[in-house]
């Protein structure tokens, strides 16, 4: 994989979240998305690779762009999968809350799984608790095994998880057990990530959220020397042949990181909207300038770099010209 594409796609989710970033607080998700969304394919025209979308907006009649199946890219160079989320959190950002990022990340084509749009149950861990865990284990199981891997008290444990009506009986037994519970609104890319950064404090996250965040999340951990294993939720027997249609045999298996994101190298890119537990949000500065901050990472060498980077915006170039 080309060694100068971790710069060219963290301009992708930069280009995002300046864009929906004006968005934030004015309660409209839909414009945030959108603007996102036109932003991260306008930058993803000008990248020397041929893409193919795997996880993104939608089928292709209904979403516009960044629809699943669209070739990104100028189609010169090697061929990749493309997973995209341009705005990971669109009721964050339309409510101004905490959280919300702009994500990709790409893999050699044929590696990442394509993802049905659907609930998948979660369990993501950091490095020192990967490979250690099974998400086929009861809650409770689990619980008490990551607390003695971790050589903590129960009590010391702290799990994210979101604030969902369908999480009752999940959010009962991690209180019954007096674990730390991180109660999120949205965003569970953020909150499976989460637990591979030592300065969140964050040691798992567990419930059940979208699948194609999954792959997302998936990707991410992988970088980082984490974990994450997932389990398709299909409601009905439509969603049970969807999952097969797109290659799942079986949907109740548990999926491992080679089931979703396979084993070639990975680059895996996430820029800020809004301030969260590794990430700042985009700051709007004076003379037309924006502030953002980054995360770009590379499986093969599990390297992690922060970048932040403050631009001019065409807005004001414009304006003043």
């Amino acid at each position: 994989m080309q060694r100068d594409l971790s710069l060219e796609i963290v301009r992708v989710t930069e280009s995002a979240a300046l864009a929906s970033a004006r968005w934030t607080g004015k309660g409209n998700k839909h414009s945030a998305d959108e603007a996102a969304t036109s932003a991260m394919r306008s930058i993803f025209s000008s990248i020397p690779f041929r893409g193919t979308v795997v996880i993104g907006e939608g089928e292709m009649d209904e979403a516009p762009m960044l629809y699943i199946g669209e070739p990104v890219g100028n189609g010169m160079g090697l061929e990749y999968d493309v997973a995209v989320d341009p705005l990971e959190g669109t009721d964050i950002v339309a409510s101004g809350r905490n959280n919300a990022l702009s994500v990709v990340a790409i893999a050699e084509k044929g590696n990442l799984l394509h993802a049905p749009d659907m609930y998948m149950e979660k369990l993501a861990v950091g490095p020192r608790l990967a490979g250690k865990l099974s998400l086929d284990d009861p809650l409770e199981t689990t619980i008490r095994k990551a607390a003695e891997l971790l050589v903590k008290d129960i009590t010391e444990l702290t799990v994210s998880i979101l604030d969902r009506k369908r999480h009752a009986d999940k959010i009962l037994i991690l209180r019954t057990l007096g674990v730390k519970i991180h109660l999120l609104s949205d965003g569970d890319v953020a909150g499976a990530m989460a637990t591979a950064f030592p300065e969140t404090g964050i040691d798992l996250h567990v419930g059940s959220g979208g699948a194609p965040e999954g792959v997302l999340a998936a990707a991410a951990l992988r970088c980082m020397g984490g974990e994450f294993q997932g389990r398709l939720l299909p409601d009905n027997d439509a969603e049970k042949q969807r999952c097969i249609e797109m290659g799942i045999a079986h949907p109740s298996n548990v999926l491992g990181m080679r089931d979703l994101i396979g084993e070639s190298d990975i680059y895996f890119a996430a820029t800020g909207v809004t301030s969260g537990d590794f990430l700042s949000g985009v700051k709007f500065l004076f003379g037309g300038r924006a502030e953002t901050h980054s995360v770009v990472m590379r499986a093969e060498t599990q390297t992690v770099r922060f970048i932040h980077c403050v631009h001019q915006t065409h807005e004001y170039q414009l304006g003043s010209a």
